[in-house]
């Protein structure tokens, strides 16, 4: 399949309720599949939130009572591979015949840690695989752990090769090299970075890795919390949160401008033979890569995936 309809989802989350978050997850992806979406992305952390403005004595990282109780509380609404939850997402998939990108809390089976996790669902095969965030940022790494080479992966699909960095683990250059060596076509960025810079970030991806970059954001409001958490988070006036999800193509044009102070389905139909024409001009792994002059590997990267190899 050389053309097909991508859409990004730009939604609000019901922090720490997973199970309207999930209601939520399912009507957007009614809307996308109505608009002809074949591929959906949802942002970074979408079940069961980004947990955006705790103030340091009572954030979900704080070493004290309220701190414990909140990172529980996170824990609880958060995702466990494989799990129920899991096999809702790719009932999900198969049901609205699209392929579901979606990123996640994720919470280990068996020693507690939370990650931040982008998983992938194919409408056919079910669960793909995962990836988790590399290096947390900031505060976050009061609340994440920090995943493995052996969640950098992408995926052979029926929709074009995947693959993707959360956030600002897309400005660590030798973690985009890894993607742009797995020979991404479509490359996923959702995050929780709503500056004007970051769209730049989007555009200057596309054109290092010659692919469709889709970057995907939350739209978030202080209201948008359960009133009782209200108290504990920061003090900034409007919106937490603005946005700033967009689709960026090959040539670093901007298929789909970026959406701000709203939620929104942005679409895009995408030719991914375009990925190989603009290869002429700059091919970061291949002609330009100068081999004979750097070595670079990573270590325990697993190799691409099938779609029918899949987890699911």
């Amino acid at each position: 399949m050389e053309k097909l309809i991508i859409g990004v989802v730009q939604a609000t989350p019901a922090f720490f309720n997973l199970t309207a978050t999930l209601e939520k997850v399912n009507d957007w992806l009614r809307k996308a599949a109505g608009e002809g979406c074949q591929l959906v992305l949802f942002p970074e952390s979408f079940i069961p939130g980004y947990p955006r403005g705790f103030t340091f004595d009572s954030s979900i990282g704080y070493r004290g009572d309220r701190g414990r109780d909140l990172y529980k509380t996170y824990w609880d609404n958060s995702v466990e591979v494989p799990s129920d939850i899991m096999n809702h997402l790719a009932e999900m998939a198969k049901k609205y015949q699209v392929y579901l990108c979606i990123g996640v809390t994720e919470r280990d089976s068996q020693n507690g840690t939370l990650y931040c996790t982008l998983l992938y669902f194919s409408p056919e095969v079910g669960y793909l695989g995962k990836h988790r965030k590399l290096k947390p940022t900031g505060v976050e790494r009061l609340i994440w752990g920090e995943g493995q080479a052996d969640t950098l992966i992408a995926i052979n699909t029926k929709v074009g090769r995947l693959g993707g960095l959360i956030c600002w683990e897309n400005y660590m250059p030798l973690a985009r090299m890894a993607m742009y060596q797995s020979g991404v076509q479509i490359y996923l960025a959702p995050t929780a970075d709503a500056r004007d810079g970051w769209i730049a970030t989007l555009q200057h991806i596309a054109l290092e890795g010659r692919c469709y970059v889709l970057g995907c954001n939350q739209f978030f409001l202080k209201e948008d919390y359960p009133k009782e958490y209200r108290s504990l988070v920061t003090d900034i006036p409007g919106e937490f949160c603005r946005g700033g999800s967009a689709i960026v193509a090959p040539d670093g044009q901007i298929l789909s401008e970026p959406l701000y102070g709203q939620e929104g389905l942005l679409t895009a139909e995408v030719n991914l033979s375009e990925t190989v024409r603009h290869k002429l001009d700059f091919d970061v792994s291949g002609h330009y890569s100068r081999s004979d002059v750097f070595d670079f590997q990573v270590i325990d990267q697993p190799d691409i995936i099938q779609e029918k190899d899949g987890k699911g």
